[in-house]
């Protein structure tokens, strides 16, 4: 039998997900256990570029992060889900990666830039330019063919390629480059309209339970210019029927769409409707993801355990690596 294609993504540990997360990322990591060979690992070094003053908040939300991992239907006999941390080695071959790399490949990296003025930094860290790099490191250590990411993630990828040219170049053959699956990421509203994100507060989250995500859901903002029950409205500006299009049945999205434009029906119908298809997949994700935030001490056993299989792959890369690096008498 041929072996399967291996896929590497990771994720920062920022405590619970939600449904932006879910949809973005994780349902497909979850249906790509079917054909690929999947490794998913919590970055929690890359947590520390700009979260450093927080570092104590990390463990907490590595667990909390895995136990959505698990209720949304990763499972460790089926993925490699590991913790960062725990294979040195990544550190290792980003040091060796950083006396190749020119500085320039680094500071042309488009989140680099936004990061730097999002934040407001005067003097940036290493840690921040260098983030790409040590990411790079993540990703050839495992030597994947395809990395699933978002189309702004693609640039990381880019580099990890240039870094493997780089690498192959000076030192002999090592590293494939692999190659982006993208990832597509449907529109994700959160309850005020805006991208959902945890920041804003505006976040449908994966632990919530029916009664949380109905008091989110039903004083979602809609078309704004439906200001009145008689006033029709267009759904194709409305943040719910975003929602609809990726959870409700074909009929029934129609059914909400018709009277939306004819004042048929009002907008908590509409968001009545929505509820009836949203909450059944969350409820199933829910409870079993409680499963297992009620015995932290498994989600640990489980990311150690996938944490050592990554490893030994990792020390037989950098056994790959030292050969062709010949530093050492």
């Amino acid at each position: 039998m041929r072996a399967r294609d291996r896929v590497l993504s990771g994720m920062r540990p920022t405590g619970k997900l939600h449904l932006g997360n879910y949809l973005g990322a994780l349902d497909n990591w979850v249906r790509m256990q079917d054909d690929y060979e999947c490794f998913y690992f919590v970055a929690n070094w890359h947590a520390l570029t700009t979260g450093a003053s927080s570092a104590a908040e990390i463990p907490g939300n590595t667990i909390e992060m895995a136990a959505d991992w698990l209720g949304a239907g990763l499972q460790p006999e089926r993925s490699t889900l590991f913790i960062q941390s725990l294979v040195p080695e990544h550190a290792e071959l980003h040091l060796l990666f950083s006396m190749i790399t020119p500085q320039s490949w680094l500071e042309r990296v488009p989140t680099y830039k936004e990061m730097v003025e999002q934040l407001g930094l005067e003097s940036p860290s290493y840690g921040l330019l260098g983030y790409p790099l040590l990411q790079s490191a993540d990703i050839l250590m495992y030597k994947p063919k395809w990395v699933p990411v978002g189309v702004d993630q693609v640039p990381h990828v880019e580099l990890a390629r240039e870094v493997a040219r780089r690498f192959n170049s000076v030192f002999g053959e090592v590293f494939p480059e692999p190659g982006v699956k993208l990832t597509e990421i449907p529109k994700v509203p959160g309850t005020d309209g805006r991208k959902m994100s945890k920041s804003y507060d505006n976040a449908i989250y994966l632990s919530d339970s029916p009664e949380v995500i109905t008091a989110k859901v039903r004083p979602m903002v809609t078309d704004p210019a439906r200001k009145r029950r008689s006033d029709p409205g267009n759904p194709d500006i409305c943040p719910v029927f975003d929602l609809h299009k990726i959870f409700t049945p074909p009929a029934d999205r129609e059914w909400a769409a018709t009277g939306c434009r004819t004042a048929g029906i009002g907008c908590l119908d509409c968001k009545a409707k929505l509820l009836e298809h949203l909450l059944p997949p969350l409820a199933t994700i829910r409870e079993r993801r409680q499963q297992f935030a009620e015995k932290p001490e498994d989600i640990v056993d489980i990311l150690r355990e996938g944490s050592k299989r990554a490893r030994e792959v990792a020390k037989t890369t950098m056994e790959d690596v030292r050969r062709a690096a010949a530093i050492e008498p």
